[in-house]
């Protein structure tokens, strides 16, 4: 009895060596292999250093972004098919392979430093062990539990469906530590039925749930202790219509240099919202936060574009989500040119 304990407690060790390690390799593969070599481009900045932000983050929080897309794919795939539809090694392969060509480019602007990469390193393996662990359930009990259910959705499979997109519309501008996961597990049990998909869903997401609610609480006090990123950021612009900036809500104009106005905005997605209003204007963004590139995402039908950094297909909508980087002189120009286009613009990553 003694040595059959012992046979299989070090087999689930070599199990979990080997989960451990298919983990890391990527982090790996990324550190070693996906280097540049080009030297860091010239710029001299016109904004104080006080309001500067690392260029190569403008690649490099895309990470996170990628992430939210995710989530955001298979709420899509979710509210017509099931869990076990959404493709989540893909999800976890494509988070890898775009770090791999965000850090390539991001050595001609000044690099990945170490705050940088320990963060990307570390959502992306928890990332990875999540959708692992996903896939493990919904391929097997997961599907299991729709073969019983049927061809039709139960009432918990819609709802949780909802629960997947309102989760994925939070994450666009909110830390997804802040989202009540206990409310999602408290609206599973008002919402089920005696059905046998409704109570295994209940049993599963609820699971999840109180998983994350936990782990929420834990980087929720780790944040606080840390402190908040800054909200705003700075930029310099130029143009006749920059004195009616500050009517743009998110916007306000704070001093005059010889470059040009000095102008604060919000940051993250409403970013996205306050530069597509600036578009179509006469303005030009001399540099933002101290740079002058940024890159934005844009969704179209093609699967490649010649200017992209990456390009890969969105699962649920079949598009795709392709990567730019651009100067932040033509950005606007650009905003505008694809506001309604086949290359539809998505996100414009600040720093």
């Amino acid at each position: 009895m003694i040595r059959w304990v012992f046979r299989w407690l070090i087999r689930l060790i070599l199990v979990a060596v080997l989960l451990i390690m298919a983990l890391i390799l990527p982090v790996g593969w990324v550190e070693f292999a996906c280097t540049g070599e080009r030297e860091p481009q010239p710029y001299a900045s016109i904004l104080p250093p006080e309001h500067h932000r690392a260029e190569a983050r403008t690649l490099l929080t895309y990470p996170e972004w990628h992430i939210v897309h995710a989530y955001d794919d298979y709420a899509e795939v979710i509210n017509t098919g099931d869990p076990h539809d959404f493709r989540y090694f893909k999800a976890m392969r494509t988070y890898w392979s775009s770090l791999c060509a965000l850090k390539h480019q991001a050595s001609a602007h000044g690099g990945m430093d170490g705050e940088t990469k320990q963060l990307v390193y570390v959502i992306g393996v928890s990332f990875s062990a999540e959708l692992a662990l996903k896939a493990a359930y919904e391929e097997t009990l997961g599907r299991i539990a729709t073969w019983i259910r049927g061809p039709h959705h139960s009432p918990l499979d819609k709802l949780s469906a909802d629960q997947a997109a309102s989760y994925a519309n939070f994450l666009q501008q909110v830390p997804w530590y802040k989202w009540d996961f206990e409310g999602d597990v408290a609206a599973l049990e008002a919402n089920k039925t005696k059905t046998f998909r409704d109570g295994e869903r209940r049993f599963a997401l609820g699971r999840e749930f109180a998983a994350k609610a936990a782990y929420a609480d834990v980087i929720a006090y780790a944040v606080a202790n840390v402190g908040p990123d800054e909200l705003t950021l700075r930029m310099i612009v130029t143009g006749s219509d920059v004195p009616r900036l500050d009517t743009i809500e998110g916007v306000k104009i704070v001093g005059q240099s010889a470059e040009g106005r000095e102008i604060e905005t919000i940051r993250y997605r409403a970013l996205t919202r306050v530069l597509m209003q600036m578009a179509g204007r006469d303005v030009v963004i001399k540099e933002i936060a101290g740079n002058d590139d940024i890159m934005f995402t844009a969704i179209g039908s093609m699967p490649t574009h010649p200017s992209a950094l990456f390009s890969f297909p969105r699962q649920g909508y079949g598009d795709y989500r392709h990567l730019f980087l651009v100067k932040t002189s033509n950005l606007l120009a650009i905003l505008d040119e694809r506001r309604d286009g086949p290359l539809r613009v998505e996100h414009v990553h600040d720093y």
